[in-house]
């Protein structure tokens, strides 16, 4: 008879389980969270602005005309000075509240080629690299950009020594 008792009982907490689980998969938004959540399974830590540069990086290299990367305000941000120098041809946020994300269009030349090579990330999460105004270079010998993290919000490097603010050395890119 125990036996019986328990037996309703696994049961009847296997279904209580289910039924949760079928409830949270239901309440899942689309497959782009979906596929979000699992390239982040299993890894500790990863740089969002280095995630979003690398998958711009990778769509260029496969010939894909646009990438969608999960919402932030920083990553709108980096994306607009990416518009703005040229290396994408469009950035618009889709989606809703906690569901958004970007829609970056890789821009191309005439040539099919696009206008975005290369990346390096120079601040780290595990090592933040900060210059003066007197430190800052040219990147490529004028062909690239760094974006830089300043006081006054997000610049080009040519921005910050224009405007004579330093900062976090964020990325360059060519």
């Amino acid at each position: 008879m125990s036996g019986d008792v328990l037996g309703a009982a696994v049961v009847g907490g296997i279904c209580a389980i289910l039924d949760f689980a079928g409830s949270v998969f239901a309440s899942l938004p689309t497959k782009a969270l979906f596929l979000e959540l699992k390239n982040q399974a299993g890894k500790k830590y990863m740089d969002p602005i280095a995630d979003m540069l690398i998958r711009i990086k990778n769509a260029t290299l496969v010939k894909k005309e646009s990438v969608s990367v999960p919402y932030s305000k920083f990553k709108a941000e980096v994306a607009s000075i990416l518009k703005e120098k040229g290396y994408l041809s469009s950035a618009e946020s889709k989606g809703r509240k906690n569901r958004k994300f970007l829609e970056l269009e890789i821009a191309y030349d005439m040539d099919g080629e696009a206008r975005f090579h290369d990346v390096k990330k120079i601040s780290k999460p595990s090592r933040r690299v900060y210059k003066k105004v007197s430190e800052l270079r040219p990147v490529r010998r004028g062909y690239g950009l760094a974006i830089i993290s300043t006081s006054k919000g997000l610049r080009t490097d040519e921005a910050a020594r224009r405007e004579k603010i330093g900062g976090e050395i964020l990325c360059e890119i060519w």
